[in-house]
């Protein structure tokens, strides 16, 4: 699962994982139980230093199968887009009214500093865009609804019961 922050590839990806009985690897979980919080990676050793985590954390969650998913930003790495380009590729997508109240009081290191953090976020994610659309294989929108409708739809696209892959 790849999108941008707030997007729900954590929650979502729990869910999808139990439902299709398969493990579940969050490469942002990974690396702090590894290294700490990653905020205080940033902090501390800067975000050259995070994104080398970040890797090391993705191929980690790629050999163990199942649903992993990345950090925001790991899709920047050509060798992580080579890598996804071997695997079904999820992007959850969400509107940034929605984000707003997601990442409210976050301490998500990109959304640090003087500027407001959704127009922080916004110019991230369109930065972005064009690098989590080509990679993925199908896309689901987190903005409307219950989580579990966008699971449910998650799993029957994997499943094969879904063609649209879109919602």
């Amino acid at each position: 699962m790849i999108g941008p922050m707030g997007a729900g590839k954590t929650s979502v990806g729990k869910r999808v994982a139990r439902a299709l009985d398969v493990p579940f690897f969050d490469t942002d979980a990974a690396i702090s139980r590894e290294h700490g919080p990653i905020d205080q990676i940033f902090a501390d050793r800067g975000e050259a230093q995070f994104r080398a985590l970040e890797r090391a954390a993705v191929v980690e969650g790629l050999a163990t199968g199942g649903v992993v998913s990345l950090g925001g930003g790991a899709v920047l790495d050509a060798d992580t887009q080579s890598d996804l380009a071997q695997h079904r590729v999820v992007l959850l997508t969400v509107a940034p009214r929605v984000v707003a109240i997601r990442v409210r009081g976050s301490s998500r290191p990109l959304l640090q500093g003087d500027e407001d953090p959704l127009e922080r976020w916004t110019r991230i994610y369109e930065q972005r865009r064009p690098v989590y659309e080509r990679l993925a294989n199908a896309s689901f929108d987190t903005s409307n609804g219950p989580l579990q409708n966008v699971v449910d739809r998650i799993v029957a696209w994997t499943r094969g019961d879904d063609d649209q892959g879109v919602a």
